[in-house]
């Protein structure tokens, strides 16, 4: 069954045309277009059931959409992650309707319930159905039952999974498909549940799914503090990460997809589907900003069981799966084409290797802000502490990087300002709760992780902190020196540098990571990077140069998909690159509007408390 709407790419969406729907375990990528093309079953980084979006013909789709529609539109329904597809025909208007519904259950089997509903919502429209699965990424043959009154049951050495619905099905191939007509208000279900029993669709069963899900989200955005400008798109990224939170764990993983490429065509293609210790924290700080702490908490229970594991030989890893493994090997699906063409598709992650130093200032930033909310238990303490002294020990070896470059180890700037983070948030925290803390020890050490950053990464010549001592190169993560109290925001060097990457790494809003030399070891060339360009905007509004904030921010925000989502980078005609949507973009979309929304109202003055 050939997609619909896919005119563009040819069999394949643009990334940016995609939404998300989840039950905070796993996601559905939903099309414009009404195509499900990728769904792992059970947990984010699981096989894939549908993968169509890195293989068109192997991948495995699911689509529900009206016959003949030519333009597409699509939205969530307001605060919640339920989303509506809209299909204009000549004839008639349609709808459908997508969510997941939230398992938070502790004790309860995970259904992972995928509900479409379409609806006739003006005229006579026609809809078309195809379900077409690939197991295990398309590696596992599968069987096909139609059961009559009931739907389908495909199984498969990787699982099995129900479509239920009242439409007939007609098997085809490897699938099944149907075809049916709604007058106008009238509706038809289809639920979608991994390893579910065989029965019937009780007449209001989805309605009751529907309800029960909008509470749900409903209820959780309705925490937020945050009631500044900007307040749809914050709550959007709020929302949008909150689907990247894995509920059994409190684990956040980076991104739901895995190798979708930094540069069509490109080798830079990685897999996300994992909890990195930066990006949690990072994220965990933008939601307590909004006021939601119970991820937090969550988090900083999943983070005191990784440093416990953790040994002073080995000491934390820079990211883990989500039930906290950190067997994480990296390998290619070489039956896969990859989106557009762009080889290779990866599973697994061979980062999780690197020595990547920052994490441990990133961690103790998190801490530090969740201790002035709730007090962090002994136990944390006692662990994050062993984990200073790793760090005390290594901090001058070099490392790869925040970047995760694959062109050698140095002693990055950023790792040398996130170690005096670590000792300096570890400092406080004791101070303020009267903790046992080894006080001059780590004073020492922040003092020269200090220096190392000021003396040996300041270049003279230049009139800017550069990557690493000895490089030329120009680093966008160092715009978290304000951010991060390293420097103060008026601090001549720090505005000398500002405006340095504002010429050579910034065009217009968009800002990259630094410049493709190729020391990061890969080949190809990247977009700029979303996180970096809201770090832009921070540092700017941090600077006092809020009117140029205000306008960079406000050109980021054109740079959303339809629903407000995005990928990891933009490329050069403004299309969505990398792996969608990315929590890193989102958190820091947060923390930049509520910087600059608090600049604005202070006359534009930054006031921190």
């Amino acid at each position: 069954m050939p997609r619909n709407g896919s005119v563009q790419y040819g069999r394949y969406l643009p990334i940016e045309e995609h939404a998300i729907v989840g039950d905070l375990r796993t996601v559905a990528l939903v099309g414009t277009d009404g195509t499900i093309d990728w769904f792992c079953p059970g947990r984010f980084d699981a096989p894939s059931l549908f993968a169509s979006l890195l293989d068109a013909r192997k991948g495995g789709f699911f689509s529900l959409s009206c016959r003949s529609a030519n333009r597409p539109k699509q939205l969530y329904l307001p605060d919640t992650n339920i989303l509506m597809t809209r299909f204009l025909t000549a004839e008639a208007v349609g709808e459908v309707i997508d969510f997941m519904v939230p398992e938070t259950s502790g004790s309860a089997p995970p259904r992972d319930l995928i509900v479409r509903q379409a609806r006739a919502v003006r005229g006579r429209a026609t809809f078309e159905l195809g379900c077409y699965p690939a197991f295990d990424y398309g590696r596992a043959t599968h069987e096909i039952e139609i059961v009559d009154n009931v739907g389908a049951v495909f199984t498969s050495s990787a699982g099995r999974f129900v479509l239920r619905s009242n439409v007939p099905l007609i098997h085809d191939g490897d699938g099944v498909k149907a075809t049916f007509t709604l007058d106008e208000g009238e509706t038809v279900d289809v639920v979608l549940e991994w390893q579910g029993q065989v029965h019937p669709l009780v007449p209001g069963e989805a309605d009751e799914m529907f309800l029960r899900t909008q509470e749900f989200w409903q209820k959780w955005i309705g925490q937020s503090r945050y009631r500044g400008r900007w307040r749809e798109m914050v709550h959007r990224s709020a929302l949008a990460l909150k689907l990247l939170v894995y509920h059994p764990t409190g684990a956040l993983v980076a991104a739901p997809t895995t190798s979708l490429p930094e540069g069509i065509g490109g080798v830079r293609n990685w897999d996300y589907r994992y909890a990195w210790l930066r990006d949690s924290a990072f994220t965990i700080y933008s939601l307590m900003q909004l006021g939601f702490l119970e991820e937090a908490a969550a988090f900083m229970e999943w983070l005191q069981l990784r440093c416990e594991e953790a040994t002073l030989e080995r000491d934390v890893m820079i990211m883990y799966s989500v039930d906290g493994s950190d067997k994480i090997p990296e390998h290619t699906l070489d039956h896969l084409e990859g989106y557009r063409g762009s080889r290779p598709v990866r599973i697994g992650n061979g980062a999780a290797g690197q020595r990547q130093l920052d994490v441990y200032g990133e961690i103790m930033e998190a801490v530090y802000m969740y201790n002035r909310e709730v007090p962090i238990s002994y136990d944390l303490w006692q662990t994050l502490s062993k984990r200073l002294d790793w760090l005390a020990d290594h901090w001058e070896e070099p490392d790869e990087g925040i970047w995760e470059v694959r062109g050698g180890r140095q002693r990055f700037t950023y790792s040398g300002l996130q170690t005096w983070t670590a000792f300096d948030r570890a400092l406080r925290l004791a101070r303020d709760r009267g903790l046992p803390a080894r006080s001059n020890k780590w004073q020492r050490l922040a003092a020269k992780a200090y220096r190392f950053v000021q003396q040996e990464c300041w270049d003279p010549e230049i009139g800017a902190y550069v990557m690493h001592p000895g490089s030329k190169l120009l680093d966008a993560a160092v715009l978290c020196m304000p951010m991060l109290k390293f420097s103060g925001p008026t601090d001549p060097r720090f505005l000398m540098t500002l405006d340095h990457l504002g010429k050579e790494l910034v065009s217009d809003s968009l800002v990259h990571r630094y410049a493709a030399t190729g020391h990061d070891g890969l080949e190809g060339e990247e977009g700029t990077f979303n996180l970096c360009s809201f770090w832009y905007v921070d540092a700017l509004t941090a600077a006092g140069r809020v009117k140029e904030s205000r306008m960079v921010f406000e050109k980021m925000l054109t740079y959303a998909n339809h629903v407000g989502l995005y990928a990891e980078e933009i490329g050069p005609s403004g299309e969505a690159l990398g792996n969608f949507p990315q929590a890193f973009t989102h958190l820091a979309l947060i923390s930049a509007a509520v910087n600059l929304d608090r600049a604005l109202d202070n006359n534009g003055v930054l006031a921190r408390p």
